[in-house]
């Protein structure tokens, strides 16, 4: 019996010492709000609760792996393919080059310290160097998306980054194509790529993130670690500023230091082939579904608008450009019709996620009309040799589609409005107000661009030189500048 009892005393004493397992599942995580306030005497007993672990929606991650894809297909071969068309069949492969090595180059880049200086709080122009080589950025970091309580895997957002500022830095080589030097160009980017993209990337997209804004006291501090025009209130979706009019004005710089072409305005300087042109355009817009869309950072409603405004108002500017290009010449082209499309890319870009479906529709066919004069009459007036249109197409598609956001993103209009995160709703909208805001984009971009390139090839003409020698220029940069021939036919 002394025996029995002692067994039952034993399995009391382990019954009383081991937790409760009422229910064999996980305790909930804490709420985000604020807990309940604790008596004094319990403080010490009751510990704090532990912060809620945000992690990333697979979904979520999914889509932006995949939009960072589509973003590298743009450049290659989108880009590649769409410049090398236009260009004389001698200047064929300098291009491809030129855009492909460009791409490899910033890319490296980036990790190195690109995404540091970009995306970390920082000054109101630039961030610091805390994520040089990515430091601390792992497996298990994560990035604010737009949504509160919404992460993706910061790797995720590093490459989707990564292969805008790659692009970015590859537009800028169609202004100047045929003409200059490959180690002028090279040299350039790696100046423009750090003094005037990285900073316009910081000024336009860093924030504190959504969950900063707990209340209005929090919202004032976390928007003063912004960039200098999130503070101001620019809004752009994908890059109508960061991309578009930083790479054009780069581009119109360099064409009017480099100088015009040999021959230009006497030698026939037709594109060499209009089917890689056609094929590096649809290219572009398929992969611009990534651009716009994935900006979005989530896979919900904001990135299905923003892929259905990269679809129609692309679409709208291809037929508006055509049709103009009809009406004056005579004759509609595939040239024409590849031009518009791409012009409604640019245009739409930095709506994308802001205006409804009617807006993007006015956008894509104002684009077409309006970067038609671009690439006519203001590339006269202007006098520069912007061999494939850069300014024409990405400046001036750039900075309509900026200015339009703050009309046409008014919930009036069928636009989104502005999320005030403080009170977790569409706040009330001034369109006035924003259309300041959006010029505030578009006017700091231009200076700083300007001044950054301008800078940037003196540098570069001083220590290499800017532009191949005349001899080598009519020969063709492929033989001269690369020892290799795009056809041998």
């Amino acid at each position: 019996m002394r025996r029995i009892f002692a067994v039952l005393a034993l399995l009391g004493a382990v019954t009383l010492s081991a937790p409760t397992w009422a229910e064999d599942k996980p305790a909930a995580a804490p709420a985000v709000s604020a807990p309940a306030a604790t008596p004094a005497a319990a403080t010490a007993e009751v510990p704090a609760a532990a912060a809620p672990v945000l992690v990333p929606n697979k979904g979520d991650n999914a889509w932006v792996l995949v939009s960072a894809a589509l973003v590298i297909l743009m450049s290659i071969p989108g880009l590649a393919l769409f410049y090398g068309g236009l260009v004389r069949s001698k200047n064929m492969l300098s291009v491809l080059m030129q855009v492909f090595v460009t791409f490899s180059l910033i890319s490296v880049l980036w990790v190195i310290y690109g995404y540091s200086v970009a995306f970390t709080e920082g000054g109101n122009f630039f961030g610091t160097l805390d994520k040089l080589f990515l430091k601390g950025v792992t497996v298990d970091t994560v990035a604010a998306t737009f949504s509160k309580g919404v992460v993706i895997t910061e790797l995720a957002y590093v490459i989707f980054q990564g292969a805008f500022a790659a692009i970015t830095c590859g537009l800028i080589v169609g202004a100047f194509a045929e003409r200059a030097k490959f180690a002028a160009i090279l040299v350039f980017m790696v100046i423009w790529f750090t003094l005037s993209y990285l900073p316009m990337a910081h000024m336009v997209w860093y924030w504190a993130g959504p969950d900063a804004y707990i209340d209005a006291a929090a919202g004032v501090a976390a928007g003063k670690t912004a960039g200098f025009l999130f503070q101001k209130g620019a809004l752009d979706f994908a890059g109508g500023t960061v991309v578009h009019i930083n790479a054009a004005i780069a581009g119109l710089v360099g064409a009017f230091m480099i100088g015009k072409r040999v021959g230009y305005g006497r030698e026939s300087m037709a594109p060499h082939s209009l089917t890689f042109t056609m094929i590096g355009a649809s290219l572009l817009w398929f992969g611009w579904f990534g651009f716009n869309a994935g900006s979005a950072l989530e896979a919900n409603g904001g990135a299905a608008l923003a892929m259905v405004n990269t679809w129609v108002a692309t679409a709208c500017a291809a037929l508006s450009w055509m049709t103009a290009e009809w009406m004056f010449k005579g004759k509609p082209s595939m040239l024409g019709a590849a031009s518009g499309a791409v012009a409604g890319l640019v245009a739409i870009t930095p709506a994308a996620g802001y205006v409804g479906v009617m807006g993007g529709i006015v956008i894509g066919l104002l684009a077409g009309v309006v970067c038609l004069w671009g690439v006519n009459g203001l590339k006269r007036l202007l006098g520069a040799d912007d061999s494939l249109d850069v300014f024409g197409v990405h400046g001036v598609g750039g900075i309509m589609g900026a200015i339009l956001t703050g009309v046409f993103a008014a919930p009036s209009l069928g636009g989104t409005g502005v999320m005030d995160y403080v009170t977790n709703k569409v706040g009330d909208y001034d369109m006035t107000a924003q259309v300041i805001s959006q010029l505030w984009g578009v006017g700091t971009v231009i200076v700083w661009s300007a001044v950054v390139s301008f800078v940037a090839f003196k540098v570069v003409d001083l220590f290499i030189g800017l532009r191949v020698p005349e001899e080598e220029e009519r020969e063709g940069l492929d033989i001269t500048s690369h020892g290799e021939s795009a056809y041998h036919h």
